[in-house]
């Protein structure tokens, strides 16, 4: 039975989210109250478990999410981000522009969600095809490709921030693995497979942007300021991962070694170089930062909502059943994971709530497992979450209206990458479980 109900509560995400249109946030919380009642919780356990879940959950992440939010609208607000993209692709030239887009999408996915990335690239893109006459689809695809995977894999974006958290891997090595991996994710994804793109006939003027609406911010920082900023968490965070076992009785690297803290020194750093530095005062810069906040607060409400029905799980005794007969399976547990992840991001759109869905399921499992390299089990958990965007996601329907693709188009095209992205990287969590 509890197998039934966990099936059945998934089912009914499926039908408030996709089919209802029902605020994610709201569904969770209806679905696990329900799931607690169908698994014979008491009324006041279960709203025990829900303020634990969401409690327990967001803590720490909280920090996290905030200060990338705000980091990622520094730079995108100073122009940091357009500065980083015109210099890559002068670099690079015509003959490798899609492998310097590509660069440019990774660097710029790392501080900044997707969606932000999303709009503040597109532009970007339509620009350098107007400039080059080369098409669409063969310049958006690297790009948006690097997005993706920034999303999905590496901390401190939401889903692999969380599923790092709940899983007890250590951030900074799931951040440094995540890059690896990334690496030939983008590379197949992006310029390879847009290389087979070019055929894709999208005239410039049918599309939401002109090449004139690319709009550059006439004071950017410099290019090393903007480069700096931009990959200072990265650098933190992986730098403090490394060194802080080496110095367990140093209380100052104890503190700059925790994520949170890595990613306020570059918000702050983010204020003063990229802002401050160019003339705004401390009160306009924290006008944006609560501009970026507001962003974000739906995000952290699926967060909540998730860590809520992933505590009914534990606390009714569900996750450990389903751990028990998951064991049963004579398969990797990376792959199920994966395959776990890309089953109900499949049927549900969102990569977020398929990694963090996906959490509450597992945690038995690996319980079970102790000798499973936490950090890759997040990688492969996120990307599976990627597999196969269709008509129930967002991000299906931002690709097709900017582009003003057909659904069979932004299938053969969007779709195609992410499930490229998805398979690319399960099969780089298999060969570094073989190494590390």
């Amino acid at each position: 039975m509890p197998l039934i109900f966990t099936l059945a509560v998934i089912l009914l995400l499926i039908v408030f989210i996709s089919v209802i249109k029902l605020d994610t946030f709201i569904s969770f919380i209806i679905a696990t109250v329900v799931f607690g009642l169908l698994t014979q919780m008491k009324i006041p356990d279960i709203g025990v478990s829900i303020k634990k879940g969401i409690g327990d959950t967001l803590g720490e992440l909280a920090l996290i999410v905030g200060f990338g939010s705000m980091l990622g609208k520094l730079v995108a607000h100073s122009g940091a981000a357009e500065l980083i993209t015109g210099k890559i692709v002068k670099v690079f030239g015509e003959k490798y522009l899609t492998w310097g887009l590509a660069l440019a999408g990774f660097i710029i996915g790392i501080p900044l969600f997707y969606n932000a990335g999303f709009i503040i690239v597109v532009p970007l893109i339509f620009s350098i095809a107007s400039l080059t006459k080369l098409p669409l689809m063969y310049l958006a695809i690297p790009m948006l490709s690097a997005l993706s995977v920034a999303h999905g894999y590496l901390p401190p974006h939401p889903s692999p921030a969380v599923i790092a958290s709940q899983f007890g891997a250590d951030l900074g090595r799931t951040l440094i693995l995540g890059i690896i991996i990334s690496i030939p994710a983008i590379a197949i994804a992006g310029p390879i497979f847009g290389s087979t793109l070019k055929k894709f006939d999208i005239k410039l003027e049918n599309t939401i942007f002109s090449a004139s609406e690319s709009s550059q911010n006439p004071n950017p920082p410099s290019l090393g300021v903007s480069l700096g900023i931009a990959l200072l968490p990265v650098f933190m965070i992986s730098f403090f991962s490394i060194i802080k076992n080496q110095f367990a009785d140093n209380q100052i690297i104890q503190l700059l070694s925790e994520p949170y803290i890595s990613m306020l020194i570059s918000v702050l750093a983010a204020i003063y170089f990229l802002e401050v530095r160019r003339g705004l005062t401390v009160k306009e810069t924290s006008k944006l930062l609560e501009e970026s906040i507001k962003s974000i607060s739906p995000i952290l409400l699926i967060i909540a909502g998730s860590g809520a029905l992933k505590q009914v799980f534990i606390d009714s005794g569900t996750s450990q059943y389903l751990g028990g007969l998951l064991v049963q399976f004579d398969m990797n547990i990376l792959v199920l994971s994966w395959l776990i992840a890309g089953i109900i991001r499949v049927c549900i759109g969102s990569a977020t709530v398929a990694g963090l869905t996906t959490v509450g399921i597992l945690i038995p499992l690996v319980q079970a497992n102790p000798s499973v390299s936490k950090e890759l089990l997040v990688l492969a958990v996120g990307s599976g979450s990627l597999m196969f965007s269709h008509i129930n996601d967002g991000g299906f329907w931002l690709f097709k209206e900017y582009f003003n693709l057909s659904i069979k188009q932004t299938i053969r095209t969007w779709s195609v990458m992410e499930t490229i992205v998805s398979i690319v990287g399960i099969i780089g969590v298999l060969i570094l479980e073989k190494i590390i």
